[in-house]
């Protein structure tokens, strides 16, 4: 791969990765309000019984899924894209699953980190930059509400909004790709947008992770990381669902 090509790659950034290990942000956590509880319950237990039931509170709107199945020359993975929180990025993602452009793509970058729970790291494909669409708006899971857990799927790009047709999946948590909204830097508040998960084949997905790396491809953060050879992606097709649970 020429220096020119390897320029094009979308990359997850060098400082942020190495920093992965102390962005860690504490999960929040929501207890139920007591009191206040309590007092609704003596409210209702001294009123008189409605004639009617209560109109409830508006139901969360139930996230739509869209099934796309990536063979590989290594196995098949089933992804379940979410249309209703990731919709700009899913939208672009089925573009190229529609227009059959990511038959003959390849999975290309095995990174491995060595903290967290193993394994940890990231796989990376898609075009490298060649006959790609224009560029998708950018989601952050701030917005979304995702967060970059182990077989998530995310936009791998250069600045926000620069993401087109690679992308990259979990192998281990990595929440510090996520939105930080209160940074100071503006990529880390703008994150990685991620857009669904893994939903069958992460044996595949560890399989290629594994394949052999060369250890002088690549440049900048990702000398060391790139798959020899790659792996083919022979075809990427909408499905109707999961496979059944085994």
């Amino acid at each position: 791969m020429t220096k020119a090509r390897q320029a094009r790659l979308p990359v997850l950034f060098a400082g942020r990765l190495a920093a992965a290990p102390f962005l860690f942000a504490a999960g929040l956590l929501l207890g139920p309000a007591a009191s206040a509880l309590a007092q609704e319950a003596q409210t209702l237990a001294q009123a008189p019984a409605p004639a009617t039931a209560p109109v409830s509170a508006t139901a969360p709107v139930p996230a739509e899924h869209v099934y796309v199945a990536l063979t590989t020359s290594a196995g098949v993975i089933v992804l379940d894209l979410d249309k209703t929180h990731a919709p700009l990025t899913v939208a672009n993602f089925l573009k190229y699953v529609d227009a059959k452009r990511f038959d003959g793509a390849n999975f290309y970058r095995a990174m491995h980190l060595d903290w967290g729970d193993q394994p940890n790291g990231l796989l990376q494909g898609g075009l490298q930059g060649v006959n790609v669409f224009p560029p998708v708006a950018h989601e952050p899971t701030s917005a979304t509400g995702l967060s970059h857990k182990a077989g998530t799927i995310s936009m791998a790009r250069f600045a926000p909004g620069s993401a087109t047709a690679d992308f990259t999946i979990m192998l281990g948590d990595i929440p510090s790709l996520d939105a930080k909204p209160e940074a100071a830097d503006p990529d880390s508040r703008a994150g990685f947008a991620a857009f669904g998960h893994v939903v069958a084949g992460m044996d595949v997905v560890r399989k290629i992770w594994d394949e052999p790396r060369s250890p002088t491809k690549g440049e900048g953060v990702m000398k060391g990381q790139m798959l020899d050879p790659m792996v083919k992606i022979v075809s990427a097709r909408r499905i109707s669902g999961p496979p059944p649970a085994p």
